[in-house]
């Protein structure tokens, strides 16, 4: 890979939001902001069918997670296929890292550990979740810009 100084600057600005379904707006809510600390901050109705609700957490450095319940829409369950959503890595300090994994614990949330740094785990809808303490930048020490 060419070095950074070598590589022309990307066209974009960052990831405005990643949008995954949930089957229970309370519950996702629970999860995302109650065991994982990332504040709610929007909510409306979604332009797309009447009656869904689309709304937002806050994964901080101006980030977004989207979602969308779709009432009386038959998703069926999460399922990892092939060019779909494999998982969604959120960058930590490690601090907050530890005070989240310490709180799975306390609730007996199920997750994987790796490398010392990430824990992976499934959010109550099925998809997969990563939590990494590394810096945003950098995977397991190793910069990837």
């Amino acid at each position: 890979m060419p070095a950074r100084q070598d590589r022309p600057a990307s066209t974009a600005r960052g990831i405005h939001h990643t949008a995954l379904i949930s089957s229970d707006v309370r519950r996702t809510v629970e999860f995302y902001q109650g065991l994982l600390g990332f504040p709610l901050i929007d909510m409306f109705e979604n332009r797309d069918l009447a009656g869904s609700t689309h709304f937002f957490f806050d994964v901080g450095n101006g980030n977004t997670i989207a979602f969308f319940d779709l009432p009386g829409v038959d998703v069926g369950p999460y399922a990892e296929v092939l060019g779909g959503l494999h998982h969604l890595a959120i960058s930590m300090e490690p601090q907050h890292w530890q005070e989240i994994r310490d709180r799975m614990d306390a609730q007996s949330v199920q997750y994987l550990l790796e490398s010392g740094t990430s824990i992976y785990f499934r959010d109550p809808d099925g998809a997969r979740v990563e939590l990494i303490a590394d810096p945003l930048g950098e995977m397991y020490g190793r910069s990837v810009f």
